[in-house]
């Protein structure tokens, strides 16, 4: 008898809910409103800020390049939004080998603060932080390639995790609103 009750407690509360639920990644919107695909593609994405010549603009344009290709398979509608990205780049020797003061593994970090701007309004409706930190391994003290593809490697797969974190938040903006 309780477990009967119980159940039927549960149906009687899921049954509302259920028209509440709609998939982040889903083709079409509840409201009838545009598709979660073609509100990304409308997302003007403003070149990253960072000094010509330095790792810091490979990142900058890396990220950049992610971010275009997840949000708009690039192929960009006309902007309604536009994203302004800020970044800062971070390395932590974590491992020192003890026996030459060298690092043997570390962490490179990447923070990037950003905002979408409505440019109907020109106000912004979503300001965050997002933070990344990978580590790699410095193969070997004499191997200098090696050392600098790890850290290449490095930038590139924090700079994946920075566009995707980016992309989720914009996407339940778009979803949810919020």
């Amino acid at each position: 008898m309780r477990l009967a009750m119980r159940s039927a407690a549960v149906l009687a509360l899921a049954v509302p809910l259920a028209g509440c639920f709609q998939p982040l990644y889903g083709t079409r919107t509840l409201d009838g409103g545009p598709s979660l695909a073609g509100s990304l593609a409308q997302i003007d994405i403003a070149q990253i800020p960072a000094p010509n010549g330095t790792p810091q603009a490979r990142i900058a344009v890396d990220l950049r390049n992610q971010l275009v290709f997840m949000l708009s398979g690039g192929n960009p509608a006309p902007p309604t939004h536009r994203l302004d990205i800020r970044i800062t780049t971070t390395r932590v020797s974590v491992i020192v080998d003890v026996q030459t003061a060298r690092p043997d593994v570390e962490n490179f970090g990447i923070t990037a603060s950003y905002t979408l701007v409505d440019l109907n309004t020109g106000k912004p409706v979503v300001t965050d932080v997002a933070l990344s930190r990978v580590s790699y391994d410095i193969p070997g003290q004499q191997q200098r390639f090696a050392r600098q593809r790890a850290l290449r490697d490095a930038e590139n797969r924090a700079a994946g995790v920075i566009a995707e974190t980016i992309r989720s938040r914009i996407a339940s903006y778009f979803v949810a609103g919020t």
